[in-house]
């Protein structure tokens, strides 16, 4: 094992730092806190030196790290992403030094909760440099008082009366019961708090929006959100985006409920991810890496998945960043650049040329999809296609009126690739009818790029079919959302029918109101009978006002 002696050791005497080294050689007995010896030694040297002397003990009481700090606090060292110990903790309890006569201090507290760490311990050092009184507090589980931690009294130092091994076991055994999935590493993956800030301009009504739209990408994608952490402020942060403050009671109660993943509804810059992800051990994740997951999840065809892994590694290229670049020189030799090529580099360089060897491939499925609409063009049959916010019922209408059984499911984004049924008229006329992606506020850059291809299905349309979900409050924003990325593709003149969708889920005359408001043909793609008007108003809008001839 290596041991080391970490922090603030400048200005110490080699005899200083010699002494330190020694506490390694010294164990404590596993039903100890501390030892009496071990606290009278580290009060011996904070007295000698004027220092916080602190040490770092694992569950077998042998000493794992002597960190030395100034006279008000100690930085702990990185003792890594292992745990030590089953459940969440780390199998590492502090002890530690305090000059005065004071109680744990947040840093104290803080560093037990992000650290995961069994206890913290404090010794304090009386006038005559003698162990005085020892302060402990150890985490607690999720609880109706919302605390994250329980400090114990202080206890005389030379009669702490608390066995470390069956303490332990009462707490693993209380996190067990509180939260049982808490455990498990593969549960614990799917178990994330969300993080929403309100800016200036965001209402609380857009907030709530955002959140709940938040909540059902995390259900989409498989993911348990635990809870939500909200914040106003005037602007982001630039490095944290809520604050070091706020970030700090963020990893906190993420730690509380047993979460490894924290999920912002901002999209983080690069800048942000690396400060936010060097602050702690948890999973971050912004918005648009979930809406990437939730793609790379439904992504089926060929075309799709290398669409999806294209717009991940184009979001992912600037945001790779290595943690630990102790060992990162990994690749020297022939073919290195210079005496070696970073792991870091190595991965951008590979990220690079999967990023020109899938637009490659892109091109060429883009160029069967153009002949094929060519084709069908050729055939002079009108293409009507259906879009909308993602969510919003359009595969359920392609089926209901085409009478297939393309996926419809109540998730998000449950349709990725374009998919085309025929529908007849009277007078033997008929169309084709497509299905595309769904839009969302801020669809992801990266996503309308790569599937600006599939999307460029719209240019050749005759008439768009705009699905609204009415039983939305927030349908007015996802309208604009859908008319904000038409715009972007160019097609905000495209001929267009409104559709106001889930009609059924509306009380009174809130379907006639909503409707007539914003000229909208009121449906509900589970009620065939409901569609006539529906495919009234397309005969009429293609061959009646003159835009095909019959």
């Amino acid at each position: 094992m290596n041991h080391q002696v970490t922090g603030h050791v400048k200005g110490l005497k080699p005899s200083q730092i010699k002494t330190l080294e020694r506490a390694f050689r010294r164990r404590v007995g596993p039903d100890e806190v501390v030892s009496g010896e071990l606290a009278t030694f580290l009060c011996d040297i904070s007295r000698d030196i004027g220092r916080q002397v602190g040490v770092l003990i694992n569950r077998r009481g042998s000493i794992e790290h002597v960190m030395v700090g100034d006279a008000t606090r100690l930085m702990l060292p990185d003792v890594g992403r292992l745990r030590g110990a089953p459940g969440r903790f780390r199998g590492l309890r502090l002890v530690h030094t305090h000059l005065r006569d004071e109680p744990l201090s947040r840093d104290d507290l803080t560093d037990l909760t992000l650290l995961r760490l069994d206890l913290v311990c404090a010794i304090t050092i009386d006038g005559g440099g003698r162990p005085k009184h020892v302060f402990i507090g150890h985490l607690l589980p999720d609880n109706p008082a919302g605390k994250l931690w329980e400090e114990l009294p202080a206890a005389p130092a030379h009669a702490v009366g608390i066995d470390f091994r069956r303490l332990m076991a009462g707490i693993e055994a209380e996190f067990s019961r509180s939260a049982p999935r808490a455990v498990s590493t593969e549960s614990a993956r799917d178990r994330a708090l969300l993080v929403h800030v309100a800016t200036s301009g965001i209402d609380h009504a857009e907030s709530e929006a955002r959140i709940a739209e938040l909540r059902e990408l995390c259900r989409t994608a498989g993911v348990m959100a635990l809870d939500v952490v909200t914040q106003r402020r005037p602007t982001l942060d630039p490095k944290y985006v809520v604050g070091r403050g706020k970030l700090e009671q963020v990893l906190l109660r993420a730690m509380q409920l047993g979460a490894e993943t924290v999920i912002f509804d901002q999209d983080l810059s690069p800048g942000q991810a690396r400060a936010i992800s060097d602050f702690t051990e948890l999973a971050i994740i912004d918005r648009t890496m979930l809406i990437l997951a939730i793609f790379a999840r439904h992504a089926k065809s060929a075309g799709g998945k290398l669409q999806v892994e294209l717009a991940q590694l184009k979001y992912t290229l600037p945001r790779l960043v290595e943690k630990n670049t102790m060992m990162s020189r990994l690749a020297g030799g022939i073919g290195g650049r210079g005496p070696g090529e970073t792991k870091l580099e190595l991965s951008r360089r590979r990220a690079r040329e999967r990023i020109q060897l899938l637009e490659k491939k892109l091109a060429s499925v883009d160029a069967t999809r153009r002949l094929r609409r060519q084709r069908r063009g050729n055939r002079e049959v009108p293409v009507v296609s259906i879009v909308g916010y993602t969510n919003a019922g359009k595969s359920t209408l392609l089926n209901a009126l085409t009478g297939s059984d393309a996926v419809a499911e109540d998730k998000l984004f449950a349709t990725l690739d374009p998919v085309s049924r025929r529908l007849r008229f009277p007078e033997e006329r008929e169309v084709v009818l497509t299905d595309t992606v769904g839009f969302i506020r801020d669809l992801p850059p990266d996503l309308v790029t790569a599937f600006r291809a599939t999307l460029e299905e719209l240019s050749d349309a005759d008439l768009l079919i705009h699905v609204i979900d009415g039983s939305d409050d927030s349908y007015e924003s996802h309208i604009g959302a859908v008319d904000g990325v038409l715009s972007d593709l160019d097609l905000a003149d495209k001929p267009r029918l409104l559709a106001l969708n889930k009609i059924d889920r509306l009380t009174g005359n809130d379907a006639e109101r909503r409707a007539t408001s914003l000229s909208a043909v009121p449906v509900s793609a589970l009620d065939r009978k409901s569609l006539r008007p529906l495919c009234a108003a397309i005969e009429q809008a293609l061959w009646k006002e003159g835009r095909l001839t019959a």
